[in-house]
């Protein structure tokens, strides 16, 4: 599912050479980290990630990799959620001449939903009975939601969260 699925269900794997311009924090930057490392020196990132009680969306290490990022060069290949399989998305996707892999994928009912309402607040779960398809939440409902429907990006964000969170397929 990625390294931070809070961010999106689709997500590029780096090549490894990759780690030797790349800078790692933890927290979120947006958090004014104090903490930060490079590839070698990142397990004090990782133990601090661990030992979090935060949730499950948040415990990431963030990554910036340094100087251009060449598709071709850089980028090992992209992953996919399977909801996308045969779509635009998917075109779009194997025009970027890399290869593309699969993961299990996202999807969430309603009933699942209500069990949290604490999570992000009763009005998502009531925005997202509104645009469920059969009772359920998938990534693609969501894109069209905002890109089709017209819906506030920022509600659909917190339904994502919600399917990010609860939804994502095991093997």
């Amino acid at each position: 599912m990625g390294a931070s699925p809070r961010f999106g269900s689709a997500f590029f794997q780096v090549k490894s050479h990759v780690l030797t311009r790349s800078t790692f924090c933890y927290p979120d930057s947006y958090f004014e980290p104090e903490d930060f490392a490079v590839a070698n020196q990142v397990m004090p990132l990782i133990q601090q990630a661990r030992a979090s009680n935060s949730d499950l969306l948040d415990d990431y290490i963030e990554a910036h990799i340094h100087g251009v990022v060449s598709i071709q060069q850089d980028i090992e290949c992209i992953v996919l959620d399977p909801i996308y399989r045969g779509s635009e998305v998917n075109t779009l996707a194997q025009k970027l001449n890399i290869p593309i892999q699969w993961h299990n994928g996202f999807e969430l009912d309603i009933q699942t939903m209500q069990q949290h309402p604490e999570y992000r607040g009763h009005e998502y779960i009531d925005l997202a009975k509104e645009i469920a398809v059969d009772g359920r939440i998938t990534p693609d409902i969501l894109g069209s939601a905002v890109t089709k429907q017209g819906y506030d990006e920022q509600d659909i964000k917190k339904i994502w969260h919600y399917l990010a969170r609860f939804g994502y397929i095991p093997k």
